[in-house]
């Protein structure tokens, strides 16, 4: 396995981050980084009382929520040594419950806790390495890892050997709003793996292939660019539209994963959120703009999550490149 070699710490210097983080391997002490329909999670519970799916046809378990993330944890230290590295913060949803067999008959409300089971059809995590970070526009932003397991998408009508999906990701979170910043070569959405040697390869692969300066760069970019107030509602308007546009139509535009429920949010928090508001005269930055669209993400489900994140910054560039002339954009022309 090569050794990663881009991912070096972007600002040496750390006085600022004794009011961010904990001590050496404690959890990270911010806000959830999604919101919708979870609920948080310690890694023992996972581990010790959730159990595992198995494939059908032949009662062999699937790659664990737990594995998934000790794997993860893994190559992070592995790759980051020497780096301040927090243990992971989990947050899981659609809980599928059941109970022993010998409970089968007993009312709900009489059964202990020894005859239930659970576990949770879709979980996210995430690992902070608060030592790697940068500030754009006033704003701490700390590098990242984590990944998506939703059950929901794997064939359990099959046997051992079938394929398992995951999601992973690198890329940074603000510390302002506790917002994820990913970009595409940040993420793989669809991976599909047999065992735990191939997720743990395809987890350095990632890691490896990410350039975080250039992420940062594209970043740090929006902030040199402003819409104005009727330019925003115009944009907002546009972004409505899109999801009722005839198919042909939209195969030449640029995909919005966004529905109105988040633009109902951006559209609130242009003149609410405390962070990333318009300014007095109504202009608004693309970086503030962006983190609207990161912030409304967080009503997101846990297996959409990582792809709208992507489509955030993808399309906050899109309406930059519009802006600097070079390209067209539909939203905003």
């Amino acid at each position: 396995m090569e050794t990663l070699l881009t991912l070096n710490p972007v600002n040496q210097n750390r006085t600022a981050l004794s009011n961010n983080t904990k001590e050496l391997d404690g959890q990270s002490s911010s806000r959830a980084f999604i919101e919708a329909n979870t609920t948080a999670m310690s890694f023992p519970e996972i581990r010790q009382e959730h159990i595992i799916p198995v494939f059908v046809k032949d009662n062999e378990p699937l790659i664990s929520q737990s594995d998934f993330i000790l794997a993860t944890q893994e190559a992070v230290t592995d790759l980051f040594r020497g780096e301040l590295i927090l243990q992971p913060q989990i947050r899981v949803s659609h809980p599928i419950k059941g109970r022993v067999p010998d409970a089968r008959n007993k009312p709900a409300n009489q059964l202990e806790d020894w005859e239930k089971t659970i576990y949770y059809e879709r979980m996210m995590f995430c690992i902070e390495i608060p030592t790697i970070m940068d500030d754009i526009d006033g704003n701490t932003l700390t590098l990242m890892v984590g990944g998506v397991k939703a059950y929901n998408q794997d064939n359990l009508y099959n046997k051992k050997g079938a394929m398992e999906h995951f999601k992973l990701f690198i890329g940074f979170k603000n510390l302002v709003c506790t917002n994820l910043c990913v970009r595409t070569d940040g993420l793989m959405t669809d991976l599909k793996v047999t065992d735990l040697n191939q997720l743990s390869t395809a987890i350095y692969r990632l890691l490896d292939g990410y350039d975080q300066h250039q992420h940062l760069r594209q970043m740090q970019q929006l902030t040199e660019h402003s819409i104005t107030e009727q330019q925003f509602a115009h944009l907002l308007g546009r972004c409505r539209m899109y999801n009722y546009l005839p198919s042909e139509e939209k195969k030449h535009i640029p995909t919005l994963l966004y529905g109105d429920s988040q633009l109902n949010s951006v559209c609130q928090d242009y003149y609410k959120d405390v962070s990333f508001c318009r300014q007095e005269d109504g202009n608004i930055n693309l970086w503030r703009l962006y983190n609207l669209f990161t912030g409304a993400n967080k009503s997101t489900y846990i297996d959409q999550f990582l792809d709208r994140s992507v489509n955030a910054l993808d399309f906050a560039t899109q309406v930059q490149l519009a802006l600097d002339g070079g390209k067209t954009s539909w939203f905003l022309n």
